[in-house]
């Protein structure tokens, strides 16, 4: 266990099935920063935290210039390579893994959340919602694998 509970979170959610397509579905269809979406059922599931438009858009600008000046550069880098060169994608993928461990760092420093009794997937559901707004299927597919 790592000391920072979103971080152990998101990898034992990210490896349940159907996951990592709704996630990537979300990311590449309607913009959605996997990280904070991430962040947001943490909140509702093992924090019992309703977050507010306004609370969220804090934490996430706490992480915005990270994301655009070194997570997506690497997301893009590792796209590029991946059906060019098989050492330097695994390379891309590794940095990429460890710029969004450290934007996780940083969502959960700026949030201040600890786990604690009483989360719900509804209080997921509704943090997860003010990133989605209108509903997705991939949504719904992300909510029923949690």
């Amino acid at each position: 266990m790592s000391a920072n509970p979103f971080w152990d979170f998101s990898l034992a959610v990210y490896g349940r099935p159907g996951v990592p397509a709704a996630c990537l579905a979300l990311q590449d269809r309607r913009g959605v920063d996997v990280n904070t979406l991430l962040f947001a059922a943490w909140a509702g599931i093992a924090c019992a935290a309703r977050l507010s438009d306004a609370e969220l858009a804090r934490i996430d600008g706490a992480v915005a210039g990270w994301r655009e000046e070194v997570v997506r550069p690497l997301r893009a880098l590792r796209r590029r390579a991946k059906a060019e060169d098989d050492t330097l994608y695994r390379r891309m993928k590794a940095a990429e893994l460890e710029a969004e461990r450290v934007q996780q760092d940083r969502l959960f420093a700026a949030a201040g959340l600890m786990p604690r009794d009483g989360g719900s997937n509804g209080l997921a559901a509704a943090n997860m919602a003010l990133l989605v707004p209108g509903g997705d299927p991939a949504l719904e597919a992300l909510l029923a694998a949690l």
